[in-house]
């Protein structure tokens, strides 16, 4: 048996043997040298970080680019480093899933240090605190959910949780902002070196909601005078404290058994997943497809790691907005989002499985080869139509990219105005109204019929979360599937909410259309399935 820890490693022949490639330099003299000097620390150090910014890491030390790796924190699950890093001397098992269902495994050994972000424990946090009074360290980058960076409710004040962080200062941080925060003041009042402060977070203009979060702490605490005026002009200045927008895109689902019973058959022993007390589920190894995207503004005052040596787009902000504009309007959630409320309607259970489906196939390769690309952004740095057709043909059809119709349905209401709206207001611009459309509108006539919350055969089914799920179903009261007269005009007021779709869709020429549509998949069972077939053919 083999055992995933720096002394297990040794074993050389028995990991070969496994099929399982190892770190090929020196893992303990990377460690030591980490431990002795950072340049990169990591805050949130669940499944995404390890195996694509750990890989990255791991990538330049095995290139010779660099002889360091990154310091891991974590803010949020501290069983995570107890269960899952400790154990396991911080090492990672990588497993890439292909489409044929093969697998491409190997160790990661660039994570050199797990530390806890608790300033309750005096040992992490004067660890953490030596970390970043260190002049050399050049970059924090961070993986830790939109929600990271929330620090107010929808009512405008603080959480609670961060109000107590205002409140008790700097040395009692709690929540990752306020850790982050203290910090950089730690580093402000040592040695005043710039730094770089990266969000890899999948969310629009990332580093500006970090920025703006950090300042905002930063402000609070000068105001019940924890911090002087001197430490926000330090995070103000981006010569001295830069937060770089950037993209990332790589689909990285919870451990599989699969994957699982795969390791331990070939020898690999203590690979089971744990589900930690803050209900994370997490395990030795990392799964993930291999297609991977990360783009960043090259904003580093300090310096920085050779990214670029290791596939990662360094570029400018504006570049960074384009990808991620190409990825959110055109190449990848449209087709996403079509997926889900169609496979809804019509039974699915994995979006993997909707593309072996003629109509659903037609449906997405028309969304975004050819409805989307007469009105891309092209970034210039990635081709919008290799990016697509990598989505369509490899990322999508995946069976082990265990995505479903109906995770991917949830929230809708608050991403058609992005995911559809945009290409809609493009094709207005350059063609004076968007009647060319067929596949978009079909896509938006799907979702209203979902939201009526009975398949194609007439079965209920439930609906997934969305804000608005309630109000729109309010306005779709009367119309019964099987009962065509019973529309009597209730998606007017949706199609027309420029709220919702960005503009309004009668005004865009293609309102009739999808009432058109709609009414003709509500004609009885299995009327969904011929109106897609009768646009699509």
């Amino acid at each position: 048996m083999m055992k995933l820890t720096i002394e297990g490693l040794k074993d050389k022949e028995a990991w070969k043997a496994a099929g399982i490639s190892l770190p090929d330099y020196d893992v303990e003299k990377v460690v030591h040298d980490t431990k002795n000097d950072p340049v990169w620390v990591h805050f949130g150090a669940g499944n995404i970080f390890r195996i694509f910014i750990g890989g990255l890491a791991d990538s330049l030390i095995a290139k010779g680019e660099s002889s360091k790796g990154i310091t891991c924190v974590e803010t949020f699950d501290f069983d995570v480093i107890d269960k899952i890093y400790h154990p396991y001397d911080n090492l990672v098992l990588a497993v890439t899933l292909k489409a044929d269902g093969s697998t491409d495994k190997s160790v990661i050994g660039s994570l050199t240090e797990a530390i806890k972000a608790q300033s309750g424990d005096p040992s992490q946090w004067t660890r953490l605190k030596e970390i970043f009074a260190n002049p050399g360290l050049q970059m924090i980058s961070f993986t830790i959910t939109e929600k990271g960076y929330a620090l107010k409710g929808a009512d405008g004040t603080f959480f609670p949780f961060i109000q107590a962080d205002i409140d008790n200062g700097p040395q009692k941080a709690g929540s990752a902002m306020a850790v982050v925060c203290a910090l950089l003041y730690e580093r402000y009042q040592t040695c005043k070196a710039p730094l770089a402060v990266v969000s890899m977070d999948n969310c629009s203009h990332n580093g500006e909601k970090l920025q703006n979060s950090v300042l905002t702490m930063a402000k609070e605490w000068e105001k019940k005078g924890f911090v002087d005026g001197g430490f926000i002009a330090y995070l103000s200045d981006e010569n001295q404290v830069s937060f770089p927008w950037s993209m990332i895109d790589k689909i990285t689902p919870r451990p599989a058994d699969s994957v699982c019973e795969e390791l331990e058959k070939a020898g690999v022993e203590n690979m089971a997943p744990v589900i930690t007390s803050k209900k994370t589920y997490i395990a030795p190894f990392v799964n993930a497809e291999g297609p991977q995207y990360l783009v960043i503004e090259d904003k580093f005052p300090n310096g920085r790691p050779a990214l670029e040596k290791a596939g990662v787009y360094m570029t400018d902000r504006d570049t960074v907005n384009k990808v991620e504009r190409m990825k959110v309007t055109t190449c990848l959630n449209p087709l996403h989002t079509a997926l889900a409320v169609y496979g809804c309607v019509l039974g699915y259970d994995l979006i993997a499985d909707e593309m072996k489906d003629e109509q659903l196939n037609k449906l997405v390769h028309q969304i975004g080869p050819v409805e989307g690309m007469p009105v891309v952004t092209d970034p210039g740095i990635l081709s919008p139509v290799d990016f697509v057709n990598e989505v369509i043909q490899v990322r999508i059809p995946n069976p082990f990219m265990p995505d479903t119709p109906q995770r991917i349905a949830t929230d809708t209401s608050q991403k058609v105005g992005i995911r559809y709206g945009e290409t809609i207001k493009s094709y207005v611009e350059q063609y004076g109204d968007a009647k060319k459309l067929t596949a978009i509108p079909l896509a938006i006539a799907g979702w209203c019929r979902y939201l009526l919350a009975v398949d194609d055969e007439g079965k209920a089914f439930e609906l997934s979360a969305d804000p608005m799920a309630l109000e729109l179903t309010k306005q779709l009261a009367g119309i019964e599937v099987g009962k065509p007269d019973t529309y009597k005009g209730q998606l007017k007021p949706i199609l027309s909410n420029a709220n919702i779709f960005g503009c309004d869709l009668y005004q865009a020429g293609i309102g009739e259309r999808i009432e058109e549509m709609f009414i003709e998949e509500i004609a009885g069972a299995g009327a969904v399935r011929e109106t897609l077939k009768k646009y699509l053919g």
